[in-house]
C-alpha cells in the first residue's frame, strides 16, 4: 500500500513473541505521535510467497487500493533458511489533519525456510489480530502452509488459472471449500460476464428464452480455462441443465453436451487473462453474443430471421489489480453460487 509515513522495527534470528511485542510498541508509538492515528481493524492477510518473487507480490498488493488488509503477514520462504528474520511496520497513507482520523495498517515480513511451514500456525497465531477474518493466500503454491493454517484461517484466496492442471486446481478448490470459504480469482474474472448475461434475461419477456438455449460457446485465454469452466458451471447450476462432460479436441478446444445443449470452450490469444467472448445459440437459430471491448462488453444479437443488432454494455473490467482487490473484499462476504458452479465445472472434467 502506498504509505507516506512508516514506523519500522526489524530483527534477525527472532521469534513470533518478539515480533508481536514489537508490533504493540509500534502501535503505541504511533498513537503517541497523534491520537488521530487509528488502527484499521477489518481483515488479516497471511501471504506465503517464494522470497525471490516477493517483490512482484508486493507490487500486486499495492494496487488493491482501499481493500488493503488491516494487518498483512508475509511469509517469505527461502531454501535452506533455518532462522526467522522479521521486519514490522505501521504505515499511514497521509499525515493527520485537524479533526480527521487517519487509518494505519500493519505489515509484518517474516523470512522463513521450508522447514517452518509445517508449524506455520504456531508462528503466525501470535501475529494475527484476534476476532478478525484471516485470509490465506499462497500465490506460489505452498499448499502445505495453507493446510497448516486450517484452524487459524477462515478464507483461502487462490487463482485456479495459475495452475496448468485445470482439473487439479478445481479439485483443490473443492477440497478447501469443505472447511473454509474460498475466493477464486478465476471466478471473479467472470463476474462482469455473469452480471451482464443475467441482466440481458432479467426482463420477464426474455426469461422464457432461457429454456430455448441450444448451444454455448465460450472463448477464453489459453491460461483461463478454469474461468470458462466456472462460467459454464454457473449457467448449468442456475438453469438446471443436465450435467455433461467435456473432451479436448486436440486443437485448443473442449467440446461436449449437456442434455440437448452443445457446449464448446475455445482458447484464443489474448493480452490479459480471462474471457474473450460468450455466445448463446437458440433452438430457432437466433444467437446472442458478448465480446470483450473498450469500456465494456460488446453485445450483438441475430434473430431467427437474420436481423442483427449491436450495442455496448458499459462497465469495463477491473483489471488484474482490481481483481485482487475484489478478492480481498469478497473474503468478507459469502457467494453460495461459487460452490455450485465449482462442482459443476469439476464434474465436466471427470
Amino acid at each position: 500500500m502506498p504509505a507516506v509515513d512508516d514506523t519500522v522495527w526489524s530483527a534477525q534470528d527472532t521469534s513470533p513473541g518478539e515480533v508481536e511485542a514489537a508490533l504493540r510498541r509500534l502501535l503505541v508509538e504511533r498513537h503517541n505521535e497523534s491520537e488521530a492515528y487509528v488502527p484499521a481493524r477489518v481483515l488479516n492477510l497471511v501471504c506465503i510467497v517464494d522470497r525471490e518473487w516477493s517483490g512482484e507480490i508486493a507490487n500486486r498488493l499495492r494496487r488493491v487500493g482501499r481493500y488493503h488488509a488491516s494487518r498483512t503477514i508475509v511469509c517469505a520462504v527461502s531454501p535452506g533458511r533455518t532462522k526467522i528474520d522479521a521486519l514490522a511496520s505501521v504505515s499511514a497513507e497521509a499525515p493527520p489533519t485537524d479533526g480527521e482520523h487517519v487509518l494505519t495498517h500493519e505489515t509484518v515480513i517474516l523470512d522463513l525456510g521450508p522447514g517452518h511451514l509445517e508449524r506455520l500456525e504456531t508462528i503466525v497465531d501470535p501475529l494475527v489480530i484476534t476476532d478478525l477474518t484471516t485470509l490465506v493466500w499462497a500465490p506460489h503454491g505452498h499448499w502445505q502452509a495453507v493446510d497448516a493454517l486450517r484452524e487459524l484461517s477462515q478464507t483461502v484466496l487462490l487463482d485456479s488459472a495459475e495452475d496448468p492442471d485445470v482439473a487439479g486446481a478445481l479439485r483443490r478448490a473443492q477440497r478447501l471449500l469443505a472447511d473454509r470459504y474460498v475466493v477464486d480469482l478465476a471466478w471473479l474474472r467472470s463476474t462482469p460476464w455473469r452480471e451482464r448475461i443475467a441482466m440481458l434475461f432479467d426482463p420477464p419477456a426474455q426469461r422464457a428464452r432461457l429454456r430455448e438455449i441450444s448451444g454455448l460457446l465460450i472463448r477464453n485465454a489459453p491460461e483461463s480455462g478454469a474461468a470458462a469452466l466456472l462460467l459454464c458451471g454457473w449457467l448449468r447450476s442456475r438453469l438446471g441443465w443436465t450435467q455433461g462432460t467435456l473432451e479436448r479436441d486436440g486443437h485448443g478446444s473442449s467440446i461436449g453436451t449437456m442434455g440437448h445443449l452443445d457446449v464448446r470452450l475455445e482458447s484464443v490469444r489474448m493480452d490479459v487473462p480471462g474471457l474473450e467472448g460468450v455466445t448463446l445459440r437458440f433452438a430457432d437459430g437466433a444467437e446472442l453474443s458478448l465480446n470483450r471491448g473498450p469500456g465494456g462488453l460488446r453485445a450483438s444479437s441475430r434473430d431467427a430471421a437474420g436481423a442483427q443488432r449491436t450495442w455496448t454494455l458499459f462497465g469495463a473490467s477491473r483489471g488484474e489489480g482490481g481483481i485482487l482487490g475484489e478478492g480481498m473484499r469478497q473474503s468478507l462476504l459469502r457467494d453460495p453460487t461459487y460452490g455450485e458452479a465449482l462442482a459443476s465445472a469439476e464434474a465436466m472434467l471427470t
